[in-house]
């Protein structure tokens, strides 16, 4: 992930799939998987992946965590922008901070993971009221968070932490949450021999996906059994070079290689910190930073860089709004804490969700995305209840909201404040809409803080 930049896309789709075969045993294990060459058919299999888990969930978090938490200087594209692009920050953080002859590899060790407690981030992100997460098993950088055996001497088994990162997060989300595990996955590798090999030649050469990328990603799937795989970065190749490997029991996002980027895959991402403020006909994702200039940790990030409660609130209601899934990102620190502004923001989220989830959950699209008499007003809705849900941001110091949108019923309509609990008086207005008379609160009375939730019952 690049801050605020997307990767370039090119012209065609890739085609990714796997076949799951047939568990001998009853216990639930890693299934083995069986590539297949792409075909025309496989393209569209990708495109109508199945979303089950992704459609309820709504809200998740993305962890950003590798050997860049080192540095943890401006991005965590640090490497690439230090030797690569030579941008001058970072060339002079180099120099006014480390030795001469220091390589990027020499962070490696640095990398200690030493206060990493898998269930401390297990109970965090369950307080959060996520309901899936998404850990970056390997950034552009290479290194992986797991004992690879195609990363040798590059990975958080043989260097830095000395531990198998993946598996402890994944037994502590699986043991103590109801989160769903998911992984992120770098296809190339920023200095890769083999790819900027395959580079020179036009990607002529096939040698990084086939030596590399396909065998680390099948160990990956089958060893950790992810319920989300997040894939990203196909390095500029076109879509020929990349040939991947995900399962029919496995949720895939649209970053599987050039031009599947918002037109194949279970939901898409379109850019980062993509909000297009609309329905769109296909499941979506809103991947965003709390840090708003960094996925990663960032030692010299300042109070204002952080999105605050309120912002973040509006960000997921309006991203549910519009059909999407909200995947908030944190960075951890180089020795495996979440700093107290990620999990001061994490569990204010949760204590959001706790009243007002009714509203986000399980929920759909209506037929208004936002109301056009009131700004910051945001509906999603569920059909089987009869139930819409308008999530506002401003509590109007008259007293009373006004709706443009919801139309009454001659049935019985009911309009109720989550957290409240007890029935609104409302009325309906002369041409479209309802005004609702909200209660008189006072600060501490008030269900929540950042955004409130009325249930309207047998609206049309």
């Amino acid at each position: 992930m690049a801050p605020g930049v997307s990767a370039p896309w090119p012209s065609r789709q890739v085609s990714v799939v796997a076949v799951q075969l047939e568990e001998s045993s009853s216990q639930r294990s890693p299934s083995p998987i069986i590539l297949v060459p792409p075909t025309d058919r496989l393209a569209r299999s990708l495109s109508s992946a199945g979303t089950g888990l992704v459609v309820p969930a709504k809200f998740g978090i993305f962890i950003h965590w590798g050997v860049f938490s080192v540095p943890s200087f401006g991005s965590e594209w640090f490497w690439w922008y230090w030797q690569k692009e030579k941008i001058q920050t970072f060339v002079d953080f180099m120099k006014n901070n480390y030795p001469p002859d220091f390589k990027y590899e020499d962070f490696g060790p640095l990398f200690t993971a030493k206060f990493y407690n898998a269930n401390q981030w297990a109970d965090i992100f369950q307080a959060s009221g996520a309901k899936y997460v998404v850990l970056t098993s390997k950034h552009h950088e290479g290194f992986t968070l797991w004992g690879s055996e195609h990363s040798w001497n590059w990975n958080a088994v043989d260097e830095g932490p000395t531990r198998d990162v993946v598996k402890e997060l994944e037994v502590a989300i699986r043991n103590r949450t109801d989160l769903r595990f998911g992984l992120y996955y770098s296809l190339f590798e920023w200095f890769h021999l083999l790819f900027l090999d395959d580079e020179s030649s036009s990607f002529q050469k096939r040698q990084f996906p086939v030596s590399k990328m396909q065998p680390e990603l099948y160990e990956l799937v089958n060893k950790y059994r992810p319920e989300v795989l997040w894939a990203d970065g196909d390095g500029g190749a076109p879509d020929c070079y990349w040939n991947s490997t995900v399962r029919d029991t496995v949720v895939t996002n649209d970053r599987w290689g050039a031009g599947s980027i918002c037109k194949h895959g279970g939901y898409y991402t379109c850019s980062d910190r993509y909000n297009p403020g609309h329905l769109l006909p296909h499941k979506w994702e809103n991947c965003m930073t709390i840090d708003k200039f960094s996925w990663g940790y960032r030692r010299n990030a300042g109070i204002r860089d952080y999105l605050t409660i309120e912002e973040l609130v509006k960000q997921l209601v309006e991203t549910v709004s519009c059909g999407g899934n909200l995947l908030m990102n944190i960075g951890p620190t180089k020795d495996g804490t979440i700093s107290p502004i990620f999990e001061e923001r994490l569990r204010q989220m949760g204590t959001w969700l706790k009243v007002n989830g009714e509203a986000i959950y399980e929920t759909n699209t209506w037929r208004s995305q936002n109301d056009t008499v009131t700004p910051d007003v945001w509906y999603t809705s569920k059909a089987k209840e009869n139930l819409v849900y308008a999530m506002f941001l401003k509590w109007p110091t008259s007293g009373q909201l006004f709706l443009g949108q919801p139309k009454a019923t001659l049935g019985s309509i009911e309009v109720k404040l989550l957290g409240h609990g007890q029935p609104l008086k409302w009325i309906s207005l002369e041409k479209n809409g309802i005004m609702v008379e909200l209660p008189h609160l006072t600060f501490h009375q008030m269900p929540c803080k950042w955004g409130w939730a009325l249930a309207l019952t047998n609206v049309i």
